[in-house]
């Protein structure tokens, strides 16, 4: 591809050790001491048996992968370590492999649609796994097991590869770094167990959907800890506006390793390549405001199937090693190397013409080439000093990556809404309208450490230190910059159990995201950082079968871009947002056949400092004041092989800044289950009763249609 030698460039003017190697040896220095170790004690295994301590077997998500259900009690995103929910002094919510199967999910938003705090945003078949969080953008804080992911963010990830997700919301810059003030999504892979696992699936359903899956895990060993797990998942599907598909491609192997009861590592890779059809929506005039030529349909296609596709690949390697020192510490490692490249070719909507018939449009071919190397090393130590009891983890995360999002802007002809024609010839430069790789070095040290006291006290207390440089080559202008960025933020919070399954919480959290850009005066901008204060109240029954949470927060987003008043065409870092709001949780496994997850959701949110007078005081947008969604199943007690499913969610009216207001709507769900001796049949249906309703809005001119009713009927077979 075209852009590797400028790439390669970039790399030459580095030092002989650039910050990508020194973090690939750090990463792989822990992994050669591992194997050495077991290559000493399978050498000393014929050696005269001596007396030594019995640690416990050491096992990469033992715990989680126990904690299933609709109630779970633990998570282990607030603390890199599991936690029980009721002892987190912050808002942790959890979308377990079982509550996705039971709602037949096919992407990440679809299975956060049930926790509190999350809003439902659509900005069209753009290819990402957009998420708002607490009012806030969250789609780049998005993390793949404790790491972060490439900056492209092209890769949609595939919920059949995960077995949960975890949603910590709020700043929770102190063990993660760079990320939104609104919270973080973890993704917790599927890994290798002990015991045989063996399923294979088909799906079919609306808009010509077609999937084929499987997941099997085959012990390689007596003990079962040296295993191998394949995922694999190929889906084809169609949309309901004309000439929209996606194509994904996807196949994740993973292999346990043997090297003693107190290491476990875990080596994994993953493949995907999707296709797609962008589709970014339709002008709001003729929908949801009046178009004097009339109404438009909900399914018109306005880009141009002719001017082409995205075609994007992407490839992980990596392992997650754990090795206990002894009894009381353990030391963890983990380490992703990505990649991500394709191409795309995408047609936008701009401002509607005067006689609201013609649509103006712009057009862009964008070439895109990512690569990362994360790591994150950690010390998870227990001991007891002056009376209480302390989880102490202290770490060190390291990424270093390129990137690059080339692109060439092209002009086509306007569309005529009502008469649309395609096949329309684009006129597009010869040249790139814009092409700066760049290249981003980032470290962080962190220490947070949870601390048992007293009758039912738990005390959580957090602090690190950042630094980040970001080299960008600016190949049409010559211009080389460097911005370089460093940050402390902390955290703390109290917690108190005053009665069993009972416990009261407040704590504090910040958060820091840097910015891109100069000031007028030629200074970088500063980071963006987010300070949130939370309270709230938790409950755990007895056994289990019973979660609950109510959370009060106080959330703003400081150093905020906004216009220059004096200097035309430049920014200022003077904005500030805010977020107010109330959430409730709550989940059931009851043994009379009933399981329950359901949230209520209050945010207020404001632009409470900005240049533009006209949206002081204004909404964000894009945040619903209210949201009400439940999901149930039954087991029917006369036929236990049987399960119903039913549930549904209310989202309030969304007004922000924008010249129109996206309605309310109240939408529906439901399914039916059987379970055979060794197979599953499962039929669904999405938007029961056919609710027509806009669930985004990526700009003014945009607003993008959610799904209508659509249907699914899948079969699992296990062997």
């Amino acid at each position: 591809m075209h852009p590797l030698p400028q790439r390669a460039a970039l790399r030459l003017r580095t030092p002989a050790l650039s910050p990508a190697r020194t973090a690939g040896l750090f990463a792989l220095t822990p992994l050669a001491l591992c194997l050495a170790q077991s290559a000493f004690a399978q050498a000393a295994a014929d050696a005269p048996a001596t007396t030594a301590p019995q640690l416990q077997e050491v096992r990469i998500n033992a715990s989680t992968e126990k904690d299933m259900g609709f109630a779970p009690v633990e998570a282990q995103t607030a603390g890199k370590a599991p936690m029980r929910r009721l002892e987190t002094p912050q808002s942790v919510s959890v979308v377990t492999r079982e509550q996705m199967e039971s709602r037949q999910i096919t992407n990440v938003q679809q299975a956060l649609q049930t926790v509190a705090g999350v809003s439902p945003v659509n900005f069209g078949r753009r290819g990402f796994d957009d998420l708002n969080i607490r009012g806030f953008r969250s789609t780049e804080s998005i993390l793949v097991d404790g790491l972060v992911q490439s900056p492209g963010m092209w890769a949609k990830l595939q919920p059949y590869g995960y077995e949960r997700f975890e949603v910590l919301k709020g700043s929770a810059s102190v063990l993660y770094g760079q990320v939104q003030p609104g919270g973080i999504v973890n993704a917790v892979s599927k890994r290798p167990r002990k015991e045989p696992l063996n399923e294979v699936g088909i799906e079919v359903g609306s808009f010509g959907q077609r999937t084929l899956q499987a997941d099997v895990n085959r012990p390689l060993s007596e003990s079962g800890k040296t295993a191998l797990r394949i995922n694999a998942q190929v889906t084809d599907a169609d949309d309901p506006t004309q000439f929209v598909y996606r194509k994904d491609r996807w196949f994740a192997p993973s292999l346990s390793i043997d090297l003693g009861a107190q290491t476990d590592l875990v080596l994994f890779a993953t493949y995907s390549r999707s296709e797609w059809m962008r589709q970014q929506g339709i002008t709001p005039y003729g929908t949801l405001l009046p178009n004097r030529n009339g109404t438009l349909s909900r399914t018109l296609f306005t880009g141009d199937p002719a001017f082409g596709v995205y075609d994007v690949e992407s490839t992980t390697l990596g392992y997650a090693l754990e090795h206990q020192v002894s009894p009381a510490m353990t030391f963890r490692q983990n380490v992703r190397y990505e990649t991500e490249k394709g191409t795309g070719n995408f047609v936008s909507n701009q401002a509607l013409q005067a006689n609201q018939r013609l649509q103006n449009r712009s057009a862009s071919r964008q070439t895109m080439d990512y690569d990362l190397l994360a790591t994150d090393t950690s010390l998870l130590t227990r001991f007891e000093a002056l009376g209480a009891k302390h989880q102490l983890v202290t770490g060190l995360d390291v990424r270093s990556g390129h990137s690059l999002l080339a692109s060439r802007t092209c002009s086509i002809a306007a569309l005529d809404l009502f008469a649309p024609a395609y096949g329309v010839q684009a006129n597009c430069p010869a040249a790139r309208t814009s092409d700066a790789p760049g290249k981003l070095t980032v470290a962080g040290l962190y220490a947070q450490d949870q601390i048992k006291f007293g009758q039912g006290w738990t005390a959580l207390v957090g602090l690190r230190r950042d630094w980040s440089t970001n080299d960008i080559d600016n190949l049409l202008t010559r211009v080389q910059t460097q911005q370089k960025d460093s940050a402390t933020t902390l955290s703390a919070g109290l917690v108190y159990e005053f009665t069993p399954g009972w416990a009261a919480y407040g704590s504090y959290g910040e958060s820091f995201l840097p910015t891109s850009g100069l000031a007028f005066n030629g200074t970088p901008f500063v980071p963006e950082t987010g300070k949130q204060w939370e309270a709230g109240l938790k409950y755990e029954a007895p056994g289990g079968q019973l979660t609950g949470a109510l959370a009060l927060f106080d959330l703003v987003r400081e150093n905020v871009t906004t216009a220059d008043p004096v200097n035309t065409g430049f920014s200022v870092q003077t904005g500030q947002q805010r977020a107010r709001g109330l959430e409730v949780e709550l989940g059931a496994d009851m043994k009379n056949g009933w399981k329950l997850t359901s949230a209520y959701t209050y945010t207020q949110t404001k632009v409470t400092r900005d240049n533009n007078a006209a949206i002081v005081g204004l909404p964000l947008n894009l945040t619903p004041r209210h949201t009400l969604t439940a999901w149930a199943t039954y087991k029917l007690p006369q036929y236990q092989r049987v399960t119903l499913g039913l549930g549904g969610r209310y989202v309030s009216e969304q007004i922000g800044s924008y010249p129109f207001t996206l309605p309310s709507y109240v939408v529906a769900d439901a399914s039916i289950s059987y379970a055979g001796e060794n197979y599953r049949l499962t039929a669904g249906v999405k938007n029961l009763f056919n609710k027509a309703y806009y669930d985004g809005a990526i700009n003014a001119n945009v607003v993008s249609p959610a799904l209508p009713r659509n249907f699914s009927l899948g079969l699992t077979y296990f062997f």
